[in-house]
């Protein structure tokens, strides 16, 4: 295994990281700040999606969405510190498959990428489905593929033009969201401090006697997929102008402010509407909690906000699964030739954005329901390798063996490890037999490739900065 150079202080090796993975034509370019990085999170995640399945989560844990967003923030926290480990080690493109690849072997890297693909590839169609949907309810008149068509038209588009203006755009689209919902929660509020629907403030969200822990767990692994960005971010280590300094703290920024966003919204929309069942239509129920807080005008407010989440989340989700499918051609996982490749003059990987473009095109033939269900199973296989990946790290590249080390890379990503299995496990199945069957077909894809694992892995890099722990 060939191992770059070594540095001793985090941000002074930046330039020369930087240098050293891209300072040939052809690569990927260092644009973008933290600021850039945190926008981008939070609008993969789409600060209003929070809106989209309250009133599922509502009806499967009885009224306890704030105490399931609680949970799985928890478990994105664990997973979170163990991202901004790996990000310091391997500043490169690639994300979860990367690290499995480096840090312990890369046969299984290739599995854990082409798990970690299903999820990247399908959300960018999960998300031209949730357009067809608003924006069919508003003009129903207009047929569900031509929806599809334009957002996946324009998305495509701004990911061509360049990754900067695709990050200048999310940061004006995740400011009308948090405005939208902004008022949408001081108009909650004003209802409930009204009496409306018979509600008051209270823990109940939180904490009640009835609370079946299975139906919390169930619905905290449904809400999983709400904490995405911060996962999408490290895919753009090679774009970070400092990657192993702002890409750790974006990754941190993005889970507190998304977890206590989520945290805020779900709890007023809970103490007004307690039992979603009395709502029309539970899958639609935050229109419905709109109209009945704001009047017509404001549900057209809040569907337009909706919209700007939608381009903001097929920008970023259709940026990130062109950046995972270039690591894996890079290194020869995928056919070079075809996934491997930029563009010289914008740092685009062109072919990748078309190919997930495609892919997103498959929403005019696939309901949502299929859509989500396939989606589901990538994120926390995903997220318990990353969890892995710190705990090889210690044993195979660090020297040292202090408590303080001990703790940070065996026992806390253990803890990861755990939560995140536990929440797989959570998983309807239908999410696990649909995601079963892409990870053998990716078994098989292996197999064959590399002649039974007779052929070499691609070759490794190695971690970049171990001389901080030594």
């Amino acid at each position: 295994m060939s191992t770059l150079p070594s540095h001793s202080g985090v941000a002074a090796g930046d330039d020369q990281i930087a240098h050293a993975i891209t300072g040939e034509p052809g690569q990927l370019k260092r644009t973008l700040k933290l600021r850039h990085l945190v926008f981008i999170g939070l609008a993969y995640m789409a600060p209003v999606a929070v809106f989209d399945l309250f009133g599922i989560v509502s009806d499967e844990t009885d009224g306890h969405v704030p105490l399931a967003y609680l949970v799985v923030m928890v478990a994105v926290l664990f997973t979170a510190f163990s991202y901004s480990r790996m990000v310091r080690f391997f500043p490169i493109a690639g994300s979860a498959y990367t690290y499995a690849k480096e840090a312990i072997n890369a046969h299984l890297g290739f599995l854990v990428g082409w798990a970690a693909t299903l999820d990247y590839i399908l959300l960018p169609m999960v998300n031209a489905i949730l357009s067809g949907i608003y924006m069919g309810a508003i003009f129903p008149d207009v047929p569900f593929w031509i929806w599809v068509a334009l957002t996946v038209a324009i998305c495509t588009v701004l990911n061509l033009v360049g990754v900067k203006l695709s990050a200048n755009l999310n940061m004006a689209f995740v400011v009308i969201q948090l405005i939208v919902a902004v008022v949408f929660v001081v108009l909650t509020v004003v209802n409930i401090s009204n009496g409306a629907n018979g509600a008051e403030f209270s823990v109940r969200p939180f904490f009640s006697e009835d609370i079946q822990l299975v139906s919390i767990t169930a619905g905290a692994a449904l809400l999983a997929l709400s904490f995405l960005g911060f996962d999408a971010v490290s895919t753009l280590a090679e774009e970070a102008e400092r990657p192993t300094r702002d890409i750790p703290r974006a990754i941190f920024i993005i889970v507190l402010v998304a977890g206590a966003f989520f945290l805020s919204v779900s709890y007023v929309m809970q103490v007004l509407f307690p039992d979603v069942s009395l709502l029309e239509d539970v899958v639609g129920a935050s229109p419905e909690i709109a109209k009945y807080i704001g009047g017509a005008a404001f549900q057209a407010v809040f569907v337009g906000g909706y919209m700007m989440a939608v381009l903001a989340c097929g920008i970023t989700q259709q940026m990130s699964a062109a950046r995972l499918l270039y690591a894996m051609g890079r290194d020869g996982a995928l056919p070079k030739r075809l996934f491997g490749k930029v563009n010289p003059r914008t740092g685009v990987p062109v072919a990748n954005v078309l190919l997930i473009a495609l892919v997103a095109l498959t929403a005019t033939f696939v309901d949502l329901d299929q859509a989500t269900a396939m989606a589901n199973f990538g994120a926390f296989l995903a997220f318990t390798f990353v969890n892995l990946s710190v705990i090889f790290v210690f044993f195979r590249f660090l020297k040292r063996r202090s408590l303080g080390l001990w703790l940070g890379f065996v026992a806390v990503p253990a803890v990861g490890v755990a939560i995140n299995v536990w929440l797989w496990l959570s998983l309807d199945p239908l999410s696990k037999v649909i995601g079963g069957i892409w990870l053998v077909a990716g078994l098989l894809f292996l197999v064959v490739k590399t002649r039974g694992f007779r052929a070499p892995a691609p070759d490794l890099t190695g971690p970049v900065n171990i001389s901080m722990y030594e």
